[in-house]
Protein backbone atom coordinates (compact mmCIF):
# COMPACT_ATOMS: atom_id res chain seq x y z
CA UNK A 1 0.00 0.00 0.00
CA UNK A 2 1.19 3.34 -1.12
CA UNK A 3 2.09 5.39 1.83
CA UNK A 4 2.47 9.60 1.63
CA UNK A 5 3.33 12.54 4.29
CA UNK A 6 0.27 15.46 4.34
CA UNK A 7 2.56 17.79 2.46
CA UNK A 8 3.25 15.20 -0.22
CA UNK A 9 -1.14 13.90 -0.84
CA UNK A 10 -2.70 15.32 -3.21
CA UNK A 11 -6.74 14.52 -4.35
CA UNK A 12 -4.69 13.11 -7.76
CA UNK A 13 -2.51 11.37 -5.84
CA UNK A 14 -5.70 9.53 -3.97
CA UNK A 15 -7.65 9.21 -6.87
CA UNK A 16 -4.68 7.23 -8.80
CA UNK A 17 -4.71 5.20 -5.73
CA UNK A 18 -8.13 4.55 -5.00
CA UNK A 19 -9.72 4.20 -8.38
CA UNK A 20 -7.03 3.17 -11.26
CA UNK A 21 -4.21 1.88 -8.48
CA UNK A 22 -4.26 -0.82 -5.69
CA UNK A 23 -7.62 1.00 -4.49
CA UNK A 24 -6.06 2.05 -1.15
CA UNK A 25 -2.98 4.82 0.13
CA UNK A 26 -2.24 6.01 3.55
CA UNK A 27 -1.43 9.36 4.71
CA UNK A 28 0.85 9.38 7.20
CA UNK A 29 0.56 11.42 10.60
CA UNK A 30 -2.48 13.51 9.64
CA UNK A 31 -4.02 13.56 12.93
CA UNK A 32 -2.14 14.56 16.30
CA UNK A 33 -1.66 12.71 19.07
CA UNK A 34 -3.92 14.88 21.55
CA UNK A 35 -6.98 14.14 18.46
CA UNK A 36 -5.65 10.40 18.96
CA UNK A 37 -6.05 10.00 22.44
CA UNK A 38 -9.51 12.32 22.81
CA UNK A 39 -11.14 9.83 20.06
CA UNK A 40 -9.68 6.79 21.96
CA UNK A 41 -10.87 7.67 25.11
CA UNK A 42 -14.45 8.18 23.78
CA UNK A 43 -14.52 4.85 21.77
CA UNK A 44 -13.00 2.83 24.82
CA UNK A 45 -16.17 4.76 27.18
CA UNK A 46 -18.63 3.65 24.53
CA UNK A 47 -17.43 -0.07 23.72
CA UNK A 48 -17.57 -1.05 27.70
CA UNK A 49 -20.62 -2.75 27.12
CA UNK A 50 -20.39 -6.38 25.96
CA UNK A 51 -24.26 -5.90 23.90
CA UNK A 52 -21.59 -2.77 21.85
CA UNK A 53 -21.17 -5.35 18.99
CA UNK A 54 -20.36 -5.35 15.17
CA UNK A 55 -23.83 -6.22 13.37
CA UNK A 56 -22.64 -7.24 10.12
CA UNK A 57 -19.49 -9.32 7.97
CA UNK A 58 -18.82 -11.50 11.54
CA UNK A 59 -17.20 -13.93 9.94
CA UNK A 60 -15.93 -16.39 12.70
CA UNK A 61 -17.56 -14.41 14.90
CA UNK A 62 -20.96 -15.84 14.13
CA UNK A 63 -19.63 -19.56 15.19
CA UNK A 64 -18.07 -19.10 18.14
CA UNK A 65 -18.40 -17.46 21.58
CA UNK A 66 -16.33 -14.29 20.76
CA UNK A 67 -18.89 -12.21 19.16
CA UNK A 68 -18.40 -9.64 22.24
CA UNK A 69 -14.84 -8.93 21.57
CA UNK A 70 -16.06 -7.19 18.30
CA UNK A 71 -17.35 -4.03 18.91
CA UNK A 72 -18.85 -0.75 16.91
CA UNK A 73 -19.39 2.42 18.10
CA UNK A 74 -22.52 4.79 16.14
CA UNK A 75 -23.15 8.72 15.83
CA UNK A 76 -19.63 9.21 16.79
CA UNK A 77 -20.40 13.30 15.42
CA UNK A 78 -23.08 13.49 19.05
CA UNK A 79 -19.74 12.40 20.96
CA UNK A 80 -16.95 14.52 20.71
CA UNK A 81 -15.94 17.01 18.80
CA UNK A 82 -13.06 14.78 17.70
CA UNK A 83 -15.10 12.91 15.12
CA UNK A 84 -16.00 16.26 13.08
CA UNK A 85 -12.60 17.07 13.08
CA UNK A 86 -11.99 13.98 11.34
CA UNK A 87 -14.95 13.87 9.38
CA UNK A 88 -13.41 17.85 7.89
CA UNK A 89 -10.07 16.87 7.23
CA UNK A 90 -9.10 19.41 4.82
CA UNK A 91 -6.44 16.94 2.74
CA UNK A 92 -9.30 14.72 2.69
CA UNK A 93 -12.16 16.56 2.28
CA UNK A 94 -10.04 18.05 -0.85
CA UNK A 95 -9.35 13.89 -2.25
CA UNK A 96 -13.29 13.14 -1.67
CA UNK A 97 -14.45 15.79 -3.58
CA UNK A 98 -12.26 15.13 -6.50
CA UNK A 99 -13.12 11.12 -6.23
CA UNK A 100 -16.78 12.21 -5.29
CA UNK A 101 -18.16 15.00 -6.63
CA UNK A 102 -17.57 18.40 -4.89
CA UNK A 103 -21.13 17.90 -3.04
CA UNK A 104 -20.35 14.67 -1.44
CA UNK A 105 -21.72 13.16 2.06
CA UNK A 106 -20.92 11.55 4.64
CA UNK A 107 -22.51 8.11 4.61
CA UNK A 108 -21.25 7.07 7.91
CA UNK A 109 -19.08 7.65 11.04
CA UNK A 110 -18.89 4.72 13.82
CA UNK A 111 -15.86 3.00 15.63
CA UNK A 112 -14.60 -0.30 15.26
CA UNK A 113 -13.14 -2.04 18.27
CA UNK A 114 -11.36 -5.57 18.05
CA UNK A 115 -10.24 -6.54 21.51
CA UNK A 116 -7.27 -9.53 22.62
CA UNK A 117 -8.42 -12.53 20.94
CA UNK A 118 -11.29 -10.74 18.65
CA UNK A 119 -12.02 -12.64 15.54
CA UNK A 120 -11.91 -10.65 11.94
CA UNK A 121 -14.55 -10.27 9.65
CA UNK A 122 -15.28 -11.74 6.72
CA UNK A 123 -13.80 -10.71 3.31
CA UNK A 124 -16.49 -7.65 1.63
CA UNK A 125 -17.14 -4.94 -0.11
CA UNK A 126 -18.82 -1.67 1.52
CA UNK A 127 -22.22 0.08 1.42
CA UNK A 128 -23.34 0.56 -0.86
CA UNK A 129 -21.93 -2.55 -3.00
CA UNK A 130 -22.52 -4.88 0.10
CA UNK A 131 -25.93 -5.72 -1.03
CA UNK A 132 -23.96 -7.53 -3.92
CA UNK A 133 -24.74 -10.95 -3.24
CA UNK A 134 -27.99 -10.27 -4.44
CA UNK A 135 -27.00 -8.53 -7.74
CA UNK A 136 -30.36 -8.50 -9.86
CA UNK A 137 -31.06 -5.55 -7.53
CA UNK A 138 -28.67 -3.08 -8.69
CA UNK A 139 -28.94 -1.75 -12.05
CA UNK A 140 -28.23 -3.55 -14.86
CA UNK A 141 -24.21 -2.92 -16.48
CA UNK A 142 -23.37 -1.44 -12.85
CA UNK A 143 -19.36 -1.52 -12.69
CA UNK A 144 -16.76 0.74 -10.50
CA UNK A 145 -15.52 2.73 -12.80
CA UNK A 146 -16.90 5.77 -11.36
CA UNK A 147 -17.05 5.30 -7.37
CA UNK A 148 -20.08 5.00 -5.27
CA UNK A 149 -18.19 5.25 -2.23
CA UNK A 150 -14.70 5.94 -0.17
CA UNK A 151 -13.99 4.78 2.83
CA UNK A 152 -11.03 6.19 5.63
CA UNK A 153 -9.78 4.30 8.57
CA UNK A 154 -8.22 6.09 11.16
CA UNK A 155 -5.93 3.47 13.65
CA UNK A 156 -6.15 4.60 17.06
CA UNK A 157 -3.83 1.66 18.32
CA UNK A 158 -1.52 0.37 15.99
CA UNK A 159 -2.51 -1.42 12.64
CA UNK A 160 0.07 -4.82 12.77
CA UNK A 161 -0.45 -8.32 11.60
CA UNK A 162 -0.57 -9.04 15.08
CA UNK A 163 -3.78 -6.83 16.03
CA UNK A 164 -5.41 -7.33 13.04
CA UNK A 165 -4.56 -4.96 10.13
CA UNK A 166 -7.44 -4.71 8.07
CA UNK A 167 -6.58 -7.49 4.95
CA UNK A 168 -6.99 -6.52 1.33
CA UNK A 169 -6.34 -7.70 -2.22
CA UNK A 170 -4.34 -4.90 -4.07
CA UNK A 171 -6.88 -3.70 -7.79
CA UNK A 172 -9.69 -5.75 -6.65
CA UNK A 173 -11.67 -2.64 -6.76
CA UNK A 174 -12.46 -3.31 -10.75
CA UNK A 175 -14.19 -6.95 -10.19
CA UNK A 176 -17.44 -5.29 -8.21
CA UNK A 177 -18.52 -8.97 -6.62
CA UNK A 178 -17.59 -10.51 -3.21
CA UNK A 179 -14.80 -12.47 -3.60
CA UNK A 180 -15.33 -16.43 -3.52
CA UNK A 181 -13.75 -19.48 -2.19
CA UNK A 182 -11.88 -19.92 -5.37
CA UNK A 183 -10.25 -16.27 -5.07
CA UNK A 184 -7.67 -17.50 -2.12
CA UNK A 185 -8.67 -14.15 -0.35
CA UNK A 186 -6.36 -14.94 2.51
CA UNK A 187 -3.41 -16.66 0.75
CA UNK A 188 -2.89 -13.04 -2.15
CA UNK A 189 -4.01 -10.44 0.67
CA UNK A 190 -2.24 -7.54 2.03
CA UNK A 191 -2.44 -6.00 5.01
CA UNK A 192 -2.93 -1.90 5.76
CA UNK A 193 -0.74 -1.77 8.39
CA UNK A 194 -0.34 2.22 10.19
CA UNK A 195 0.16 4.38 12.95
CA UNK A 196 -2.31 6.26 15.61
CA UNK A 197 -3.44 9.32 13.67
CA UNK A 198 -2.78 7.86 9.95
CA UNK A 199 -5.31 7.78 7.67
CA UNK A 200 -5.82 4.69 5.49
CA UNK A 201 -8.36 5.54 1.95
CA UNK A 202 -9.65 3.16 0.05
CA UNK A 203 -12.52 2.23 -2.55
CA UNK A 204 -14.68 0.43 -0.56
CA UNK A 205 -15.28 -1.70 -4.08
CA UNK A 206 -11.97 -3.13 -3.26
CA UNK A 207 -12.07 -6.54 -1.57
CA UNK A 208 -10.79 -6.08 2.34
CA UNK A 209 -11.75 -7.44 5.76
CA UNK A 210 -10.70 -6.52 9.93
CA UNK A 211 -8.66 -9.78 10.41
CA UNK A 212 -8.30 -11.35 14.03
CA UNK A 213 -6.01 -9.73 16.89
CA UNK A 214 -4.07 -12.46 18.39
CA UNK A 215 -2.19 -9.46 20.49
CA UNK A 216 -2.61 -8.33 24.24
CA UNK A 217 -3.68 -4.88 22.81
CA UNK A 218 -6.96 -3.41 21.82
CA UNK A 219 -7.31 -2.60 18.03
CA UNK A 220 -9.94 0.09 17.32
CA UNK A 221 -10.45 2.79 14.68
CA UNK A 222 -12.57 5.36 13.39
CA UNK A 223 -14.89 4.63 10.58
CA UNK A 224 -15.76 7.52 7.82
CA UNK A 225 -17.97 6.44 4.76
CA UNK A 226 -18.72 9.29 2.05
CA UNK A 227 -20.59 8.78 -1.18
CA UNK A 228 -22.10 10.61 -3.80
CA UNK A 229 -24.72 13.13 -3.10
CA UNK A 230 -27.09 10.76 -4.56
CA UNK A 231 -26.49 8.01 -2.88
CA UNK A 232 -28.58 7.00 -0.33
CA UNK A 233 -26.81 7.41 3.28
CA UNK A 234 -26.59 4.20 5.44
CA UNK A 235 -26.96 6.49 8.80
CA UNK A 236 -29.56 9.03 9.03
CA UNK A 237 -27.08 10.91 10.51
CA UNK A 238 -28.91 14.32 10.20
CA UNK A 239 -31.44 12.53 12.30
CA UNK A 240 -28.76 11.27 15.18
CA UNK A 241 -27.15 14.31 15.86
CA UNK A 242 -29.65 16.71 16.58
CA UNK A 243 -31.01 20.24 15.94
CA UNK A 244 -28.12 21.70 18.46
CA UNK A 245 -25.40 20.12 16.19
CA UNK A 246 -27.15 21.32 13.04
CA UNK A 247 -27.59 25.13 14.12
CA UNK A 248 -23.64 24.92 14.82
CA UNK A 249 -22.60 23.45 11.76
CA UNK A 250 -19.96 24.28 9.29
CA UNK A 251 -20.56 24.50 5.68
CA UNK A 252 -18.76 21.30 5.09
CA UNK A 253 -20.76 19.67 8.06
CA UNK A 254 -23.59 20.74 6.38
CA UNK A 255 -22.58 19.19 3.12
CA UNK A 256 -21.49 15.90 4.90
CA UNK A 257 -24.93 16.09 6.19
CA UNK A 258 -26.56 15.97 2.92
CA UNK A 259 -28.30 19.57 3.80
CA UNK A 260 -27.14 21.09 0.18
CA UNK A 261 -28.72 18.61 -1.75
CA UNK A 262 -32.61 19.19 -1.09
CA UNK A 263 -34.04 16.16 -2.42
CA UNK A 264 -36.54 14.50 -2.06
CA UNK A 265 -39.39 17.12 -1.93
CA UNK A 266 -42.69 17.60 -2.20
CA UNK A 267 -42.92 19.40 -5.67
CA UNK A 268 -46.52 19.23 -5.29
CA UNK A 269 -46.91 21.27 -2.09
CA UNK A 270 -44.12 23.45 -3.32
CA UNK A 271 -46.01 24.19 -6.76
CA UNK A 272 -49.09 24.71 -4.92
CA UNK A 273 -47.36 27.51 -2.61
CA UNK A 274 -45.88 29.30 -5.51
CA UNK A 275 -49.11 29.29 -7.25
CA UNK A 276 -50.69 30.88 -4.30
CA UNK A 277 -47.89 33.31 -3.65
CA UNK A 278 -48.39 34.07 -7.28
CA UNK A 279 -52.33 34.82 -6.81
CA UNK A 280 -51.41 37.09 -4.15
CA UNK A 281 -49.16 38.91 -5.61
CA UNK A 282 -51.93 39.84 -8.72
CA UNK A 283 -54.17 40.83 -6.23
CA UNK A 284 -51.80 43.98 -4.70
Amino acid sequence: MQSVTPEAFTPEIAVEALLRGPGAIRIRGLFSPEQVAEARRIVMAHSEDRAQTVTHFQGEAAQDQRLHLQRRVWNLLAKGEVFAQMAEQPAIVAAMQRFLGEDFIMGSIAANRILPDGPGQEPHIDYPYWDFHAPDTFPLGINSSFPLNAQVTIPLDPFTPQTGATAFIPHTQHELRYPAEADRFYERCERMEADPGDAILFFGATWHCAMPNHSAQDRSAVLIQYLPKFVKPMEDLRAMVGEAFVRKASPTMRQLLGLNFPYPQNLDAIAQATNAEGRKGAMR
